[in-house]
């Protein structure tokens, strides 16, 4: 079952005298409890798509449905109740409260739906424990790894069960140890939970991980990899390859 599907997708900017389109009219869909990867290269259109796909840009024309309601069209109050019951998201940069503890900090969507407190502490135990973290649930994000930060932000992502997560570059401020422990917790997650995870990277390590890549090009799909049956070494592989044929993929930010 198709979990998000968007149809026509178009995004520019600026005005009629001086117009950038985006996207250019992509079409994606993404089926519940896949893990994908979106690459492309810096000015590709990347990260405007995981922004226009998680609602925290408007595109300019087309369609975006998620879980059977349809995002584009909703009036703000209602998108920011939907992002709130829907969406979870992990950021580069964390985006944790330094004044809030790790276990505060994870339990901020449940406390904004008012979750009852058992039913709260018991999500939290799962996924803490789940994510590594929960020794340290006591401490301040200024006490604990950017390893460490990073599976906080992603369990108050999870937390709440939504229908997909977005992930953006949330390895890209890690070494390469924390970030294959992140990317290690996430594929669990995803098999464990069934959860839909969609991911932007640069990274080709990282999008080894998931089951499909899709690659962008000038705001249009260029073309995509699953990765099936194979390994991830294989797979990773394939990945190189076609990030040779675009030219190479930079960060962008």
């Amino acid at each position: 079952m198709n979990i998000l599907e968007a149809k026509k997708i178009h995004k520019s900017y600026g005005n009629k005298f001086n117009k950038q389109e985006v996207l250019k009219g992509l079409d994606i869909s993404i089926q519940e409890g896949e893990f994908v990867s979106i690459m492309g290269a810096s000015g590709s259109g990347k990260t405007t798509l995981l922004n226009v796909l998680s609602s925290i840009d408007k595109i300019s024309n087309g369609t975006i449905t998620i879980d059977g309601k349809e995002i584009s069209d909703m009036k703000e109050k209602k998108l920011a109740e939907f992002r709130k019951n829907h969406l979870g998201f992990i950021f580069q940069e964390y985006n944790l409260l330094d004044t809030l503890t790790v276990k505060e900090n994870i339990l901020l969507p449940l406390s904004i739906t008012k979750t009852p407190k058992n039913d709260a502490a018991q999500k939290f135990d799962a996924v803490a424990k789940e994510l590594g973290i929960y020794e340290v649930k006591d401490k301040y994000p200024n006490e604990i790894s950017g390893g460490q930060k990073q599976r906080t932000s992603a369990a108050r992502a999870f937390i709440h069960e939504p229908s997909i997560i977005f992930a953006d570059e949330p390895t890209g401020a890690l070494d390469s140890k924390s970030a294959s422990d992140l990317l290690n917790k996430l594929s669990e997650m995803n098999q464990k939970r069934k959860a839909t995870i969609i991911m932007v990277t640069h990274d080709p390590v990282a999008a080894s991980y998931c089951s499909r890549v899709i690659f962008i090009k000038d705001g249009q799909i260029y073309t995509q990899l699953n990765k099936g049956e194979e390994t991830r070494q294989t797979f990773f592989k394939d990945i190189m390859r076609t990030q040779g044929v675009l030219g190479g993929v930079q960060n962008e930010h």
